[in-house]
This record gives C-alpha cells, sequence and structure tokens, in this order.
C-alpha cells in the first residue's frame, strides 16, 4: 500500500507559507493550478473568506520537512 504525504505546509514549494503547496502535495496536484483556482475563487467571495482560511490553515497546519 502507498503511503501519501501527511497535510503539511511544504518547505519547498512554498510562495507565502506554504499552506496551498502541502495541501496539492498531499493530493498529488499541481501546486500553481491548485493556487490559481484558491485565488479565483478567493476574488469571487470578495476575498475575506479566503483570506481568514488561508490564515487558518496557516496556523493549524504543521509546517513540515
Amino acid at each position: 500500500m502507498m503511503d501519501r504525504p501527511t497535510l503539511s505546509r511544504t518547505v519547498e514549494d512554498r510562495v507565502i507559507a506554504g499552506v496551498v503547496g502541502g495541501i496539492a502535495r498531499r493530493f498529488g496536484w499541481n501546486p500553481t493550478v491548485l493556487r490559481i483556482i484558491y485565488v479565483v475563487a478567493s476574488v469571487l467571495s470578495a476575498a475575506f473568506p479566503g483570506i481568514l482560511v488561508y490564515l487558518a490553515l496557516w496556523l493549524l497546519m504543521p509546517e513540515g520537512d
């Protein structure tokens, strides 16, 4: 059985805090595409909820290796 990486902020693929890069790594997605989707979704929701979610994940997700 193949082990998936744990959900943690990435150090290697970091733009701000590594939150979106860590989510992309966990699920095997392209981090650039996920960042674009996240920014577009945040802007369409008036940006404020997207910023709060990002900050919460920054605080809750442990930093990876």
